[in-house]
Order: structure tokens, then sequence, then C-alpha cells
């Protein structure tokens, strides 16, 4: 049976606002089928079981929350040191505020993955790629610091955007500005991005990761 690939795309979306909204629980192909506006039906017609479903989902939301390659072009035009880090995270953070639905979808796969062990394989295979691509744009790029700066910022960032995107309300009070992410994203790259640029020669950029 031929396959339209933009249902498919409408499809796996669909899925990625039930995910978000009700849960890997709440992720049916019938509740697939009524987010999408589609017969009952579509979804079971384009993807075999809710394995491949949340793969594509896993696919979909890299390729939705990935960064803008004008952006990029535009932030590597900066000098290579602390503040072209910072602005590369604000980007990382406006693109997963501005697709909340998105960012939460994947911290819901997350929660799944510790169920299912397929999907922790793929997800975790996922993720790394991720965080590798992220490492190797640092160093070509020639930003201070090295691969150790980037997990403790992917680490860091991922903590950031949980709380800002769940409970934002937590550090309330507590912690300054802490209602005021882009402030407490500051503070994260000025604490853990050393002053200055390492000795790397710049090679062919390939882009940041999608996300923590």
């Amino acid at each position: 049976m031929a396959r339209n690939p933009e249902r498919r795309a409408a499809l796996v979306d669909a899925a990625a606002v039930v995910l978000a909204r009700e849960g890997a629980r709440g992720l049916t192909f019938r509740a697939v089928d009524s987010e999408a506006g589609v017969p009952v039906g579509t979804a079971s017609n384009y993807f075999a079981d809710r394995d491949t479903l949340l793969n594509q989902i896993d696919t979909r939301l890299h390729e939705r929350l990935a960064p803008d390659p004008a952006v990029i072009e535009e932030l590597m035009a900066a000098p290579k040191d602390r503040s072209l880090v910072l602005a590369s995270m604000r980007d990382l953070l406006s693109r997963a505020t501005r697709d909340r639905t998105g960012y939460l979808a994947l911290l819901e796969l997350r929660l799944e993955a510790t169920r299912r062990p397929a999907l922790r394989a793929s997800y975790t295979k996922s993720v790394r790629r991720e965080l590798e691509l992220g490492m190797r744009f640092h160093r070509e790029a020639g930003l201070p610091g090295d691969d150790e700066t980037v997990a403790l910022l992917y680490l860091s960032v991922l903590g950031l955007l949980l709380e800002h995107l769940t409970l934002p309300d937590v550090l309330t009070g507590i912690v300054p500005d802490a209602d005021v992410p882009d402030a407490l994203l500051e503070r994260i790259v000025n604490t853990i991005v050393p002053e200055g640029r390492p000795n790397t020669p710049c090679g062919t950029l390939q882009g940041q990761g999608t996300t923590p």
C-alpha cells in the first residue's frame, strides 16, 4: 500500500502532541487518528506497532528541534569565545521553549525508554549521537573547553529545561532570577565554560546537536 510522506509526518506530529499531553499510556493509534483528524485506522496503516511509532517520534522531534542552518552561520561569524557558547545555548533554549510540546514529548520518550528495552537502546543511541555531534561541533569551531565541557553543559542545560518546561516555580524565591531562564543559562555557561579558546584548528562544521 502506498504511503503519503506528508500524512506520515502529520501523524507523527499528532502523536507527539498526544505523547506530551497524555503520556505514553495515552498514545494509542486511535488517539493519534483523532488528534490528526483522520479516519480511524489511518495510523495503524502507517506504523506497524507502538515501538515503530515511538522511534518515528524520536526522529521527527530531532528534526523539528534542530538548529536553523542560517542561525548557525550567523553565530559562527562571531568570535569563538565563551560568548558564542552562550549565544548557542540561548538558541537551544529558544528552540525548546518555542516547541514546548515537542520537548515535553522527548521527556516522555525518556521515561518510556525505562520501560521498553528496545526503545531504550534506540533512544540512547539517538541522544548519544546528538551529544557527540555537539562535541564535534565544539572542537571543530575552536570553542573554549573540551568534550567534558560539552558534557557538563548537556547535563546542566537538560536540568534547566526540565525545570523551566515542567515546574518553573520550584526555584522561585530560592535562587536569584530563578524565573528568568536566560539569566540562569548565562550563569551555567560562565561557570562551566572557561574563558579564552583552545589551540584547536577549525575544521568543516557539521552543525550542532539538537537538544539536551
